[in-house]
């Protein structure tokens, strides 16, 4: 079974990687350009070919991304891929948490001011200036 697969990931138009890697045409040439994705030499008169190896590069940015990787992040781990740099990939995981929970810290905070102007908000029963637009204007 596994080698069926392998062989249907094998002499790939772009529309066909882009479609099992689950992304589209334009996505594929906006990561050759960024240089995250090679461009395979295309032969005289053919067309360009991708492989299994080029869908799992693409489906690792896709990962990376969901993680809150920027490119430039996943350009440095793509750059780490063969597995001698764990301790170097550590420290980009660290850093990105690092920064996941700074911003989890600010989302808290921003729940816990919304909270209150809306239940401010509630409290006024429309007889004087509504506190949300009030504290809006004053910042």
């Amino acid at each position: 079974m596994e080698n069926n697969l392998k062989s249907n990931l094998e002499n790939l138009t772009i529309g066909t990687f882009a479609k099992a890697a689950g992304v589209n045409v334009e996505t594929i040439r906006f990561y050759q350009g960024k240089g995250l994705l090679l461009e395979p030499e295309k032969p005289y008169g053919g067309i360009r070919r991708y492989d299994g190896s080029d869908v799992a590069r693409v489906l690792f940015v896709k990962s990376a991304q969901r993680l809150g990787f920027s490119l430039d992040e996943i350009a440095d781990l793509l750059r780490l891929e063969d597995g001698t740099h764990c301790e170097e990939a550590s420290h980009l995981a660290e850093h990105k948490l690092k920064d996941v929970r700074e911003k989890l810290a600010d989302l808290m905070r921003m729940e816990t001011a919304l909270a209150e102007l809306v239940c401010a908000c509630h409290a006024t029963n429309g007889k004087v200036a509504c506190p949300l637009i009030n504290a809006l204007q004053s910042n």
